[in-house]
């Protein structure tokens, strides 16, 4: 599966395709397949995200889950700051970035 992220262009906040635009949960995040580099060429016009790359992940019970470890920190915020994680640590917990 691929999906895409990026950083809100308002905000610098880590971004992922949900479908219809942009969610700072991943696990929202939907399949871009495809579709990937379209969307990411008329997302970046629209200014509406910054620097959105498409990533390899895979579907879990709790949502997507990135094959990279950067991407899985991106995710979910900084690991040194657990106050100042995404949400969505309360759903997958910090085992799921390693």
């Amino acid at each position: 599966m691929k999906i895409l992220t990026g950083n809100d262009l308002k905000s610098g906040a880590v971004v992922w395709w949900d479908g219809q635009g942009w969610s700072i949960h991943i696990t929202e995040a939907v399949d871009a397949g495809d579709e990937a580099e379209n969307i990411i060429a008329v997302e970046s016009a629209a200014r509406r995200v910054n620097a959105a790359y498409a990533i390899d992940a895979e579907q879990t019970a709790d949502g997507p889950r990135p094959a990279h470890i950067k991407d899985r920190v991106r995710a979910l915020g900084p690991t040194v700051r657990p106050d100042l994680a995404v949400p969505a640590v309360e759903t997958v917990g910090w085992d799921w970035v390693i």
